[in-house]
């Protein structure tokens, strides 16, 4: 069992990085754009836009991956929690009684445990929210605060397309990440931690 363990730590670490890859890719990019988008007055206002449609790509990869680490994360929590914690206290009892044919069925046939929306959510929440917040930001400068020889919207417009229609375009984007990011629902990832989970150590009599 320590070796089982200690093997689906490496591989949950490995997904881990991979995670880690893509974040830094998308930070990498965003440092690019905006460089070239601030370093002349004539640079062209959708360039940040393009910047917006990578990062999102790489937040669906990234989605993908985190399915990916999730599973392995999950039996890593099974262990912990059914066998070291109850090693260490086993005044506690299990907290799962069936945990054994649970993770045996899940090493007959792996599957992910939670949803695209859900990874999606996670890592928005994590990493891609303030990035995308960076990107709209820059953008707003560029259109809105000085928008050059144009004013707004007109400075907005791509091509055949208005600046009411673009900023529309980019408005709804920006509304859906949000409702994705705090919609209320029931998490299924295993052992994820959030704030509300954070708190010093309880004293052990």
């Amino acid at each position: 069992m320590a070796h089982l363990y200690r093997g689906e730590i490496h591989r949950m670490k490995l997904w881990r990085e991979r995670l880690d890859r893509t974040s830094n890719w998308a930070v990498t990019l965003i440092a690019a754009i905006l460089t070239y988008a601030f370093s002349g007055a004539s640079r062209p206002h959708p360039v940040i836009l393009v910047g917006v449609v990578m990062v999102t790509v790489f937040l669906v990869i990234e989605a993908r991956r985190y399915r990916g680490y999730d599973m392995w994360r999950s039996r890593v929590r099974m262990l912990q929690r059914n066998v070291f914690a109850y090693s260490l206290d086993p005044s506690q009892g299990i907290e799962d009684p069936d945990w054994r044919p649970r993770l045996s069925k899940d090493y007959r046939e792996p599957r992910t445990k939670i949803s695209y929306e859900e990874a999606i959510a996670h890592r928005l929440r994590r990493v891609y929210l303030p990035l995308f917040t960076v990107l709209l930001a820059a953008w707003l400068f560029r259109t809105v605060v000085t928008p050059g020889t144009q004013p707004w919207p007109a400075s907005a417009s791509i091509g055949m397309m208005s600046g009411m229609l673009v900023t529309g375009v980019v408005a709804t984007f920006y509304l859906v990440l949000v409702a994705i990011t705090f919609r209320p629902r029931v998490w299924q990832a295993t052992g994820e931690l959030r704030r509300s989970d954070v708190g010093a150590w309880d004293d052990i009599e």
